[in-house]
């Protein structure tokens, strides 16, 4: 079991088969109907992106089951390695492959409008075929600003430097050249353009 601030999720059985249950907890100060309304919305709205970003080509847990009353998701358990994992210990051959589907991943998403919120390392999985999944999509939501997507790359390459400081640009220059190839040189000029000021400004949080 991992409690996190807005959930927690259980490891369980979904008809025999592995599963990952999420349930938003409820907030005591909060008025109760609004909790409940807010804790079905949350819920429902992390269910849709998961769905959204499948449609878009880009491999999700599946959703078996969802319960607004109790805020619950029951979704597919993914068996893999965490690609932060994969980066630290450096033992896979096929790495610059793999961050190039890092990056076509996120230019999937982004070419859907589809922002994911928190794009790190932690938050893909590489399974044993080589299947890159990702996961926890809480935070998504619906953006054509290339101001959201550039904070979406930014949160990635923040999370790189953090974690993986040695080789953070090696990677991050990687998964650029995958998201170029879904979306193009052009656009990925001005993300970048665009990650900078973002960076100058020393903000993560959408600009109004």
């Amino acid at each position: 079991m991992r409690k996190g601030a807005e959930a927690d999720i259980y490891l369980g059985e979904w008809f025999g088969r592995k599963a990952i249950i999420k349930i938003r907890k409820s907030k005591r100060y909060r008025q109760p109907d609004l909790d409940a309304g807010l804790r079905k919305k949350r819920t429902l709205h992390e269910a849709s992106f998961l769905v959204d970003a499948r449609n878009s080509g880009v491999p999700t847990p599946l959703v078996y089951f969802i319960d607004l009353d109790e805020a619950e998701i029951v979704m597919q358990y993914i068996i893999g390695t965490r690609l932060k994992e994969i980066i630290t210990n450096c033992r896979e051959k096929y790495n610059d492959i793999l961050y190039l589907n890092v990056g076509r991943s996120i230019a999937k998403l982004h070419k859907e409008n589809i922002i994911h919120g928190d794009l790190t390392t932690s938050n893909f999985i590489v399974m044993k075929n080589n299947v890159l999944v990702l996961i926890d999509f809480g935070l998504s939501f619906s953006s054509q600003r290339l101001e959201d997507k550039a904070v979406d790359l930014h949160l990635m390459k923040e999370a790189l430097t953090s974690a993986h400081s040695k080789v953070a640009d090696e990677v991050f220059n990687k998964m650029l050249e995958g998201y170029s190839e879904v979306v193009g040189t052009k656009i990925v000029k001005d993300l970048l353009k665009k990650v900078r000021e973002i960076e100058r400004r020393g903000r993560y949080t959408r600009v109004e």
